[in-house]
């Protein structure tokens, strides 16, 4: 490897002054002003900023390359709008939509009119199928049921783990163009300055990653996770969180054990102590304490840390009691509405809050309704980070665009598309926002991995919702340019 020298820069949180980086067996050897060059590459940064490079503490890998094929029907307010951007792709007739015309992005929360197999069918003979934006449904026509193996299906609306069943099937395609995928989409995460993810794709992905990397996608570092389905088969390979996967060059580490105890706010399936107002229910748990509870201890045996998914404020109070119970570390994954004890107790128990701020974004309007006299207490970031409460940013892309930046804005504006600030009492600092998103590395400093990202602007000041655009002029993976616009 070779040794680089990143001369006139400017370090993010410090006082501006230009300095030089110097970058050496893939890690920050020295930061000085005025380095001697000797024989090694000069890159000038011009005043640049650097930080340490970015992560993605949630994404789902493949179905994030798979969205960016597929088409969009996130602007529709209606399941008639959504038909007729349907009916408008089918008009295209594209040869690949044939055989299966798959959409994403729906949110019928607020819908006056319901998504049934038969309005999808309007659209024309093709079997369809869409996923909604939170992962959690699949909106499908007759002939796309016929396909799942559920043609008699009363409404065509998929939710929870019938849904994730037809998304396993919908989305199975040829390894070789997923993987072709899956590095464009990795590398246009670099472009954003992204240095790794943790992917808590449903299928097993760690032979998949060091097959890619194999062949040559190295623009990331990757943990990835498994789900209770595949604990066994790592338990079996003696696969411990932090473990370097063979033939990856170090690049992909073993993950947490993902566990999912509740739905989401869109499909009114999240899992609340109080009814939701409109529809009744509490939403839908998927383990009692006690199974949750066995299956953390499990994990937790054999080396492995947790990433628990809960959103409502119950599922957030039974994942923080089988914390408790189990004695082990890890996060919960996306904490959307809690009760102010449980943020006293996510510090007490020491669990990470592993969050994503741009779904505040997208769900505001729904959680007014389904959440109403709740919402103070929901995606309470600035609550958490005063508790003391180790905070890590994610996107949950597809669900969010994989590009921190987005999340940053989010968490530090609570705003978006003019509107205003949307319980502005819970917005972070652009310091703990960019600390959040960084794998716990507050700045760059000699000895630490030359993980980076040069930026054309200081992120920490100027205007916020700038964030949602910041510039990146390169992105370095141990000292090797994984993305270079400068």
């Amino acid at each position: 490897m070779s040794d680089l020298l990143l001369a006139n820069a400017r370090m993010v949180g410090r006082d501006g002054t230009p300095t030089d980086v110097l970058i050496e067996d893939g890690l920050v050897s020295a930061i000085a002003p005025a380095i001697a060059p000797g024989d090694r590459e000069v890159v000038d940064l011009g005043g640049r900023f650097v930080a340490p490079g970015l992560w993605d503490n949630h994404v789902h890998m493949e179905q994030w390359a798979l969205v960016r094929q597929r088409l969009d029907v996130s602007a529709a307010s209606s399941a008639a709008e959504t038909v007729a951007l349907v009916k408008a792709r089918i008009r295209e007739d594209r040869p690949a939509d044939r055989d299966l015309l798959v959409g994403y992005g729906f949110r019928d929360a607020l819908w006056s009119d319901a998504p049934t197999a038969e309005t999808l069918d309007a659209a024309g003979a093709f079997p369809v199928a869409l996923v909604s934006a939170d992962l959690h449904a699949v909106w499908l026509n007759r002939a796309g049921l016929a396909l799942v193996g559920q043609p008699d299906h009363a409404t065509g609306l998929l939710r929870e783990q019938a849904a994730f069943d037809a998304s396993g099937i919908i989305t199975a395609i040829d390894s070789s163009r997923m993987d072709e995928w899956v590095g464009e989409a990795a590398a246009a995460a670099a472009a954003r300055g992204v240095v790794g993810v943790v992917d808590l794709e449903m299928t097993l992905s760690i032979d998949a990653w060091a097959e890619r990397v194999g062949a040559g996608t190295r623009a990331l570092r990757v943990r990835p996770g498994v789900y209770p389905a595949d604990l066994d088969a790592v338990i079996a390979r003696r696969l411990r969180t932090g473990d370097v996967i063979p033939g990856t060059e170090g690049l992909v580490t073993m993950g947490p054990a993902k566990i999912i105890t509740d739905g989401s706010l869109n499909t009114r399936t999240a899992y609340c102590h109080d009814p939701y107002p409109v529809g009744g229910g509490v939403g839908i748990p998927s383990f009692s304490v006690d199974e949750l509870t066995g299956l953390m201890g499990r994990a937790h045996e054999h080396g492995l840390d947790l990433a628990v998914h809960a959103i409502g404020d119950r599922a957030n109070t039974v994942a923080l009691d089988a914390f408790a119970a189990v004695g082990c570390r890890g996060s919960i994954e996306h904490a959307q509405l809690l009760r102010p004890a449980d943020v006293a107790r996510f510090a007490a128990l020491g669990i990470v809050a592993s969050v994503q701020p741009e779904h505040a974004m997208d769900d505001r309007d729904i959680a007014e309704v389904y959440w109403a006299g709740r919402t103070g207490r929901a995606f309470v970031l600035d609550s958490l980070v005063a508790a003391g409460v180790p905070l890590r940013l994610g996107s949950d892309a597809p669900v969010a665009p994989l590009d921190p930046w987005v999340a940053m804005a989010a968490a530090v504006t609570r705003a978006r598309d003019g509107r205003e600030p949307w319980h502005p009492e819970q917005r972070l600092t652009p310091a703990v926002a960019l600390a959040s998103s960084t794998d716990g590395r507050e700045s760059v400093v000699a000895g630490s991995l030359a993980d980076l990202v040069v930026l054309d602007a200081d992120p920490l000041a100027g205007d916020p919702e700038a964030l949602r655009t910041m510039p990146v002029a390169a992105t370095l993976l141990g000292g090797r340019f994984t993305h270079r616009a400068l």
